[in-house]
């Protein structure tokens, strides 16, 4: 188990190299490596060794923090996202669609490559954004099959590998596999039916990537993560930033809860099951939620179950936390830790006004940054109109610089929590509340109760009683305690509330006090390009 205080270190020439080359990092815990990079490696070069794996599994993990011109092998990411690089980061592509979409986000610069029709649920499927993510994720999963195909046992034996170094190398594919199974889970929730390509289909044959149905493309992560769930690391002994099994299990448990939406068939009974894995397996949470989103998160293996690591000298790009920490608007540079911001993100007053005192003194969840903001989104496009985040701060907990920060102050070192023991709370609570059995109403009355004594520094002041745990309270504390993390537009569906006129916010639907809008925005569409490209896929109803 590495119990080094430090994350992992990507070495600093992959600040400038695409991932379209062959280049390959390391994941270590301690120190960086100097390694040069080459755009001639070959598979033959490549995974001859123990080491050669391990590091073309850090490639695996490193697409997940670094851009590039980053090709599936059917159709690169749209030039117009290529051109601001930062763009073509995963998380700021998939970000966007998750929150910029919501109550929770508005980007002030309309003219930022397919920003427009975002918040409005107004899109249709030439969305340079929305194409851009589907890209990307399928490169992600390109890497991972080429990964999983390349450490095969006959593969690894051909090699002369054997022994504990296999074993290794094992563990190294089953993280792939994971890997690749999260980025099929993120095709599933935005675009329902995307084509499906595994380590047996090579792309560029004369066979075409066939669709797979969102029913049945739940089934084949559902069955994939049980199957590597042995092969993973125990709970809490990987490496930090790669999965173990509480990460296949938060997965799992994150699944269940959406399942309905899914498949049309309930499986709350199940999210509880996983829920009850991941809290039996030693997570706690942190004793501080201001501290889950600064530089030094690294250290909050209490709580963190995977995460996406950012390293300010040696993962350089404009997306990903850097997006976070300088995007929202008008925020000082001595409170983002960073060298300005970017006058872009803000609030709607409806997220905002989940809060009842909004100054932070009393939930310290509440982290507005209101000077010079306006609390209503009076227009979309307006940088002051709205309240801006503080939650991603480049600084350590004790207010010194991030530890790897770059002179230059543009880039973060934040780490983003992609699963965490906060979320696990949440969805246990909801799945009872759904009529999920196995679980315990008072548990879960619990589980609410220390997320908001966290928040409430201590005080019992915003315990709930029973009667006050209702679908519509998990729904708001969820904005609460998971906003700018990724989950907003998953959870609206999910309560019928994303498209319908049950909840509004500014400018959805583009109108100023809200509208509902074609229940077709449930679902992004598919790329025309790649509808152009392969005869197998059929566009997803209404576009």
């Amino acid at each position: 188990m590495n119990t080094s205080h430090q994350k992992y270190m990507l070495p600093g020439f992959f600040k400038t190299v695409s991932l379209t080359c062959l280049t390959l990092i390391s994941l270590v815990s301690c120190n960086k490596l100097d390694l040069t990079p080459t755009n001639d490696l070959t598979a033959d070069k490549v995974y001859t060794t123990p080491e050669g794996y391990k590091q073309a599994l850090a490639k695996v993990y490193g697409a997940f923090a670094l851009t590039g011109n980053a090709t599936t092998g059917q159709q690169d990411i749209p030039v117009e996202i290529i051109k601001d690089e930062g763009n073509s980061d995963f998380l700021r592509l998939y970000w966007n669609l998750q929150e910029l979409t919501t109550d929770e986000a508005g980007w002030s610069w309309q003219s930022d490559a397919g920003i427009q029709g975002l918040h409005e649920l107004s899109w249709s499927s030439i969305n340079s954004i929305i194409n851009g993510l589907y890209y990307r994720s399928f490169f992600q999963i390109t890497l991972c099959n080429d990964f999983i195909r390349q450490s095969s046992d006959d593969n690894l034996s051909k090699r002369g590998i054997s022994g504990a170094d296999a074993d290794n190398i094992r563990r190294y594919r089953a993280e792939s596999r994971f890997l690749r199974a999260y980025q099929y889970w993120v095709l599933m929730d935005l675009y329902a039916n995307p084509p499906m390509v595994t380590e047996s289909v090579e792309i560029g044959g004369k066979d075409f990537p066939k669709q797979i149905q969102r029913k049945e493309l739940f089934t084949y992560i559902e069955t994939e993560l049980k199957a590597i769930e042995g092969e993973l690391a125990p709970a809490k002994t990987n490496e930090y930033g790669r999965a173990d099994q509480a990460a296949a299990w938060a997965l799992l448990s994150r699944m269940y809860l959406n399942a309905e939406v899914y498949t049309g068939t309930a499986k709350y009974t199940e999210a509880i099951t996983y829920c009850d894995k991941i809290t039996g397996a030693g997570y706690s949470l942190h004793n501080n939620y201001r501290e889950l989103t600064m530089a030094d998160n690294h250290l909050n293996r209490d709580e963190f179950i995977l995460t996406i690591n950012y390293d300010g000298t040696s993962t350089q790009n404009f997306g990903g936390t850097t997006y976070l920490m300088h995007g929202p608007a008008h925020v000082p540079a001595d409170v983002s830790g960073s060298n300005g911001d970017w006058g872009g993100l803000r609030f709607t007053e409806n997220f905002v006004n989940l809060f009842a005192d909004k100054t932070g003194n009393t939930d310290s969840r509440a982290q507005f940054y209101m000077t010079g903001q306006n609390l209503n989104m009076t227009e979309l496009y307006v940088s002051t109109d709205g309240y801006s985040s503080t939650k991603f701060r480049n600084k350590t907990r004790s207010g010194a610089p991030a530890p790897n920060q770059d002179a230059a102050k543009d880039f973060s070192d934040i780490d983003f929590p992609l699963f965490r023991l906060g979320e696990t709370y949440l969805t246990y609570a909801e799945a009872v509340l759904r009529g999920g059995t196995g679980g315990d109403l008072n548990k879960a009355l619990d589980y609410v109760n220390k997320l908001r004594r966290r928040a409430y520094n201590g005080s019992t002041a915003g315990d709930i009683s029973a009667s006050a745990l209702t679908r519509d309270f998990i729904l708001d504390e969820r904005g609460r305690e998971l906003y700018y993390e990724g989950h907003r537009r998953t959870d609206l569906i999910r309560f019928d509330k994303f498209t319908t006129n049950t909840y509004l916010w500014s400018w959805k639907g583009g109108l100023r006090a809200g509208t509902s809008v074609a229940g077709k925005f449930n679902i992004f569409p598919l790329p025309p390009t790649d509808l152009s490209a392969n005869p197998n896929l059929i566009q997803n109803t209404g576009y």
